[in-house]
C-alpha cells in the first residue's frame, strides 16, 4: 500500500509503498478515507517524549487522527462488521487492564496508530470502535481524531466547564481552537491568546469572545483586566514553559488549569510553575489525555445536531503526498487551522 513512512528521526518522511497491516484476530483492518495531521506526530518525528518513555521503532507509518470504513475483521470480532464506518480513536484501551476497567481507556494506549497510510487497524475492535453517523463525512471526521477528541475531554470531562464560566485558551493551534469551540458550544465565555493575528482571527471566528496577541499585549494582565480578577479556567493548549505559567497566573482564586499540551525538546517534561500561588489560591492542576471511546457517540451526537462545528477548524484538505510539508510547518508554529489528508 501507499503510505507516508517514518524513517529517521528529523529526516524527511518518504511516501513509498509499505506493508499493509495484517488483521489481529480481534481487531480490523480500516480501508482510510479521512486522516488528519496532528502536531503529536511532529513531536514523534523530532523525537520528543523519550523522556517519557516513548520510544518509537523505525521504520513505520505514523497518523492517527482518522477515519474510514471497516474492510476486513479479525475471527473473535462479534460486534463490528465489514462496511461499518468508523471513526478510529486515538487511545486504543486493551479491554482488560485496570485502566480500562475502570471507564479510564484514554490512559491504556495499548496500541500504535497508522494513519498516513490507504489502510489502518483497529485493534481491539469490539471494545474500541466508534459507530460514524452517516451525516457526518470523514473528512469532518478525521479532523475529530486527536485534538478535537482531546479537548473535548479536557473541557467537559476534566476541567466541568460550565455556562457561567470564563476560560482562557493559551495556544490556537488544533487543540486550542477545538477547546474554543466546545466551550463556547457549552456557553463559557472564552479568551484566546496567541502569538499569530491568523490564528486569533479563526479563534473568533469558532467563538473566542476576546482575543489577546501576547507579542503585542501582555496576556496575564489583560486577562485579569478582562475577567476582574481572573479565569474561572485555565487551557495551556501549546505545551511550552511560558503559556503553561502564564495560564496558571491568568486563574482566580479557585480556578482550574488544564493542562493539554505536551512539551518539547527545550523543557523535557519540565516546567517551572508558581507553587505558592497555586496553594494561595488553591488553584487546581489538571492533566487531560485523549478520551475514552464510550464518549464519542455523546460527542458525534452533538456534530450531528450542528452543536459543535468541527468543519469550521479545516482550514485545507490535500493528498497523502503534500502532507510532510504540513508537518515541517509545523517547527515554525505556521499552521492555521486543521489540515486533513483525503487523497490517498
Amino acid at each position: 500500500m501507499k503510505a507516508m513512512v517514518f524513517e529517521e528521526v528529523g529526516k524527511p518522511m518518504v511516501v513509498k509503498d509499505f506493508p499493509e497491516p495484517q488483521c489481529p484476530p480481534d481487531g480490523a483492518i480500516v480501508r482510510v478515507e479521512g486522516s488528519g495531521i496532528c502536531r503529536s506526530d511532529w513531536h514523534i518525528w523530532q523525537g520528543d517524549w523519550v523522556w517519557i518513555g516513548l520510544k518509537t521503532k523505525l521504520p513505520c507509518v505514523l497518523g492517527h487522527e482518522f477515519a474510514g470504513v471497516i474492510e476486513e475483521v479479525g475471527k473473535d470480532v462479534k460486534t463490528v462488521k465489514k462496511g461499518m464506518r468508523v471513526v478510529v480513536p486515538l487511545a486504543q484501551g486493551c479491554g482488560t487492564c485496570n485502566d480500562c476497567r475502570t471507564g479510564h481507556a484514554n490512559l491504556c494506549m495499548s496500541s500504535g496508530m497508522t494513519g498516513y497510510a490507504r489502510y489502518g487497524v483497529l485493534h481491539h475492535a469490539d471494545f474500541n470502535y466508534a459507530p460514524l453517523p452517516d451525516k457526518i463525512d470523514f473528512v469532518e471526521a478525521a479532523s475529530l481524531g486527536c485534538r478535537y477528541v482531546t479537548a473535548y475531554h479536557g473541557i467537559l470531562d476534566q476541567g466541568q466547564v460550565r455556562a457561567d464560566e470564563t476560560v482562557v485558551v493559551y495556544g490556537c493551534g488544533g487543540v486550542g481552537l477545538s477547546a474554543i469551540q466546545i466551550a463556547t458550544a457549552v456557553g463559557a465565555r472564552v479568551i484566546a491568546v496567541d502569538l499569530d493575528d491568523r490564528k486569533l482571527e479563526l479563534a473568533k471566528k469558532v467563538g473566542a469572545a476576546e482575543v489577546i496577541n501576547g507579542k503585542t499585549t501582555d496576556p496575564v494582565k489583560a486577562t485579569l483586566d478582562l475577567t476582574r480578577g481572573g479565569a474561572d479556567v485555565s487551557v495551556d493548549a501549546l505545551g511550552i514553559a511560558v503559556t503553561c505559567r502564564n495560564a496558571v497566573s491568568s486563574l482566580r482564586k479557585r480556578g482550574r488549569h488544564i493542562q493539554i499540551g505536551l512539551t518539547s525538546q527545550l523543557e523535557k517534561g519540565e516546567v517551572a510553575l508558581p507553587v505558592d500561588q497555586i496553594v494561595f489560591k488553591e488553584i487546581q492542576f489538571v492533566g487531560s489525555l485523549a478520551i475514552q471511546s464510550f464518549r464519542y457517540p455523546s460527542m458525534l451526537s452533538m456534530v450531528e445536531r450542528g452543536q459543535l462545528q468541527p468543519r469550521k477548524l479545516i482550514t485545507e484538505t490535500l493528498p497523502l503526498e503534500k502532507a510532510f510539508g504540513v508537518i515541517e510547518q509545523m517547527s515554525k508554529f505556521e499552521n492555521v487551522g486543521m489540515s486533513v489528508i483525503n487523497q490517498f
